[in-house]
């Protein structure tokens, strides 16, 4: 077949991208992370990019700070289930300058969807629906925590998330509204580690809710949700993922984290309010990823 045939084969027109010879190599080999490092996919649901890179700056997010700075990146979706069905699909937040796929950043490369059957250098291949399914082939535990209804398994569609699991769970204190969520998932999660097989490697999704509406209770004096409540629950989110990172570096040794918000919001701007429309504060997010 030649190379012509092969592009027609895989779909995706390669030879179209300008930028096609020099695709944009993984800044880390997930061929060296896979097999050999657990892996924590922790979504920090709702987190407006603004919002990030503000209290980053401010010194106000000390942990999160420990791992470099949030890359500017575009949302796979403009809300949770749209964005999720992306990223789990190995389509994660891709680069802000990105216009075309050669110039995505594939640290999971679905090789079944017709992109062509060459694994990008750097990138883990996978087979399945799911990187998930891909990771659970070559021996991971594969973890799910839930926080936002999607994933809280008390309807057929909040099922559908968890369900691509070997293990999920979610209680009501996991839920948006409680102002301890965080905490208590962070809690739940150091009791499972504890006690998991220490050869077993894990693969964990953590949807922190806390970032979501509701948030006005992050703030003193608030009444409704604003970038400022969005921001003060930011903050209580990062004193959280202290105790969880530092946790699993003690109890599993490390691991490769990828930190990421699936949208942003609005709180006003323009006249819209909230997600689940196209708005440049819901499409653009923070983004990093780094080893424990």
């Amino acid at each position: 077949m030649g190379h012509r045939d092969q592009e027609m084969a895989g779909e995706v027109p390669f030879r179209l991208f300008s930028s096609a010879e020099g695709r944009r190599k993984p800044s880390v080999d997930m061929k060296q992370v896979v097999g050999t490092q657990d892996i924590l996919l922790i979504c920090l649901d709702t987190l407006r990019y603004d919002a990030a890179v503000c209290e980053e700056a401010a010194g106000n997010t000390p942990v999160l700070g420990r791992y470099g700075s949030w890359e500017k990146r575009q949302a796979p979706g403009n809300f949770t289930y749209p964005s999720h069905h992306a990223i789990f699909a190995g389509f994660l937040p891709c680069a802000f300058e990105a216009r075309n796929l050669a110039e995505r950043e594939m640290l999971f490369f679905p090789k079944q969807i017709g992109m062509g059957k060459k694994v990008p250098e750097g990138a883990f291949g996978f087979s399945g629906s799911t990187i998930m399914e891909g990771l659970e082939n070559v021996g991971y535990d594969t973890w799910c925590v839930g926080g936002v209804a999607f994933f809280d398994k008390r309807s057929d569609l909040g099922r559908v998330f968890p369900g691509y699991f070997q293990k999920s769970y979610w209680n009501p204190s996991f839920a948006c509204p409680v102002k301890e969520s965080t905490a208590n998932q962070v809690d739940f999660l150091l009791r499972k580690i504890a006690l998991a097989e220490p050869e077993k490697r894990i693969f964990l999704y953590l949807n922190v809710d806390a970032i979501h509406y509701p948030n006005y209770f992050y703030l003193d004096g608030a009444e409704h949700d604003s970038l400022e409540s969005h921001k003060a629950a930011l903050r209580y989110v990062d004193g959280q993922m202290g105790r969880l990172l530092d946790g699993w570096k003690e109890i599993r040794g490390g691991g490769f984290v990828i930190c990421c918000s699936d949208h942003g919001t609005c709180y006003g701007e323009d006249g819209y309010l909230y997600h689940g429309f196209n708005h440049p504060l819901v499409n653009t997010v923070p983004y990093k990823h780094f080893i424990l």
